[in-house]
Formats: structure tokens, sequence, C-alpha cells
């Protein structure tokens, strides 16, 4: 009987060009979740005739900035998305998301509506008061989120393929280390679901 255990007891750091870009992919994947997760719920929000609309523009938010961060750094391209077996007008329909999370990370415009501001004038020519007037954003529907969720899904399968081929080097970098050369690495905190 094996005494060894089939979990880890000492994890440590690599610090290498192929770890780093283990790590980001994983990043990348986690936010393509998140979008799908947001997708999913949405979805389901849109159909409830009491659903709120700030809880909708928050996880659509939430799902918009997630996507476009994948491709901050380059680290998923628009040359990524082209390759992708979805039909239609894919790339330009990515394009609008990136746009979009300008549109939904600034400081300044509010994305829910547009105001103005003009002198409401008398029948006599003169000022009267003054209107302002709003014009609604485009509302969220089931078609946007269910392309972008089909996008966010294609996508972590590049993603997850990325991943794999990529641990697989990092793997095989990190069994050529000599032991005292991985023993001179530093240790990355374990917490179990015990502790």
């Amino acid at each position: 009987m094996s005494t060894e255990s089939s979990h880890p007891t000492t994890v440590r750091r690599i610090d290498s060009p192929a770890a780093r870009t283990l790590a980001d992919l994983v990043g990348v994947f986690d936010d393509l979740q998140t979008v799908l997760r947001c997708c999913e719920r949405l979805v389901a929000e849109l159909v409830d005739e009491e659903a709120d609309a700030v809880v909708i523009e928050g996880v659509w938010t939430t799902a918009v900035l997630s996507y476009a961060r994948c491709f901050a750094d380059d680290r998923l391209t628009d040359d990524d998305v082209s390759t992708l077996p979805l039909k239609g007008e894919v790339l330009e329909w990515h394009k609008l998301l990136r746009q979009l999370r300008e549109h939904y990370a600034s400081e300044t415009l509010n994305p829910r509506a547009r105001f103005e501001v003009g002198a409401a004038e008398a029948a006599d020519g003169l000022v009267g008061g003054i209107a302002i007037t709003s014009v609604d954003q485009a509302v969220l529907d089931d078609v946007t989120v269910r392309q972008t969720g089909a996008l966010a899904y294609e996508l972590t399968r590049l993603v997850d393929q990325r991943i794999n081929d990529q641990q697989q080097r990092v793997l095989t970098a990190a069994r050529a280390l000599p032991p005292a050369n991985l023993a001179a690495l530093p240790f990355i905190d374990l917490v179990g679901p015990d502790q």
C-alpha cells in the first residue's frame, strides 16, 4: 500500500515565460466563464416580467467588461475570433462588444441614456422655460445575449485547448528541473477545503 497522497503537499512557484503565459490563459478562461454565466443569468432575467433593470445592467456590464479583458494586450486577437466555427458577422459582433466596453467603462458617459438641455420657446417667441430631454439607449435583448454567449463559448473551447497545450509545456520544463533547482523555488501557500 502506498503512503503517497494524491494531493500535493508542496507547490513551488514557477516564474518562467511559459508559466506566465499559462497563468494568463487561465485568467482569460475565467473571464470567458464569467461571460457565459452572465449570459445564462441574463437569458433568465429577460423573460421575467418583474426583472430588475439594475440587475440586468449590472450583469450585462460585467459580461461586456469580462469579454473585453480577454483581448487586452493581445491575449486573444481578432484573428482568433475570425477562426471560430460560427456563422454570420462574428468579427463585427466581436468589435461591437469591444466598443461597448468603452461605453460601459466611460467615466463621463451615461450608459442608459443621453440627455440634452434646450430652451422651451413660447408662442410669443420668448423663452418660457428650460426643457431637459433624454434618449434611452437600446434595451438589451435575448438575441444580443445569446450571440454574446455563443461567441464566449467558442472562445472558451479555443482557450481550453491552448491551456492544455501550455500546461504540457510547463510540466515538461518543470520535470526537467534538477531537484536542487526545484527546491530553490519559492513556495505557494496551499489552502485545502478543511482549512
